[in-house]
């Protein structure tokens, strides 16, 4: 890390795992044991493709959903930890994560690349626009206004272009908006790999796994191998390695991410 001129952060769901939002077991009892109970739901993942009979309930699961894992600070500090590391470095994130870790802990937005969407944005289902919209105050009243495990059917989200439901800009199948915001993020990092392709560069793998590899993984392989001085690095539990043809540039820790930045 001291002897590299940038660093490319891939962040995927092991390294929001390791900062303690998991979905699973005690921190899905806190939030909703109400919802297992009813509708038989076992973890937050599944119960996000659960086919609630209403829009009522499907939005008040969904506001729960949004509140905790995009408006709550993370349990643990690892997002914290990880930009004192890498604050005085010429830096880039690239994440497949949706729940805004980087930017809560003080990560320059310029520097960000969430590619799979946002917890903190809604779309036309349609999509009828590439436009996106925020939705803090809509769901932080949804979540207090929720009775019964329902909504008021008024703040039900509609489009306010053309009048149909709204849904989570998360990228799920091909009616995902790709906003301008998208679009100039993409454009940043393309021009960020551009400026230091001959420089000495970290491409630094935290959490990244095998659901969406072409992203980070993949890319991360590719450039390692086909830049001559640039260095794969990547920690995560279970799921660190190198393809061999970049063993010898190559760094793969087996442990748990926050423990390990803790240590650097």
């Amino acid at each position: 890390m001291q002897d590299c001129d940038a660093v490319v952060i891939g962040a995927g769901a092991g390294l929001s795992t390791s900062a303690g939002f998991v979905y699973t077991g005690e921190r899905f009892e806190k939030y909703f044991s109400d919802f297992a109970a009813k509708y038989g739901i076992k973890d937050m993942y599944s119960g996000g493709f659960y086919p609630f009979a209403t829009p009522e309930e499907h939005w008040a699961y969904w506001s729960r959903y949004i509140n905790i894992n995009r408006y709550m600070d993370a349990p643990k500090p690892v997002y914290d930890d990880l930009l004192k590391l890498v604050q005085d470095k010429d830096y880039f994130v690239i994440t497949t994560n949706v729940d805004h870790c980087f930017q809560k802990a003080g990560f320059d937005k310029k520097w960000l690349f969430y590619t799979q969407g946002d917890y903190g944005l809604f779309q036309c289902s349609e999509p009828c626009c590439q436009k996106t919209y925020d939705n803090e105050q809509v769901v932080c009243q949804m979540v207090e206004q929720q009775k019964d495990m329902r909504i008021p059917t008024e703040l039900v989200p509609h489009c306010p272009v053309c009048g149909r439901p709204m849904t989570m800009n998360l990228r799920c199948d091909d009616t995902f908006v790709e906003d301008e915001g998208w679009h100039r993020a993409a454009e940043r990092y393309s021009e960020f790999l551009r400026r230091h392709r001959e420089l000495k560069m970290l491409f630094l793998d935290l959490g990244t796994g095998m659901n969406t590899p072409t992203i980070v993984k993949f890319s991360f392989w590719r450039m390692a191998n086909e830049w001559s001085d640039a260095t794969y690095a990547c920690i995560n539990l279970g799921e660190a390695y190198a393809p061999r043809e970049i063993e010898a540039k190559s760094i793969c820790i087996n442990a748990d991410i926050g423990s390990v930045l803790k240590q650097l």
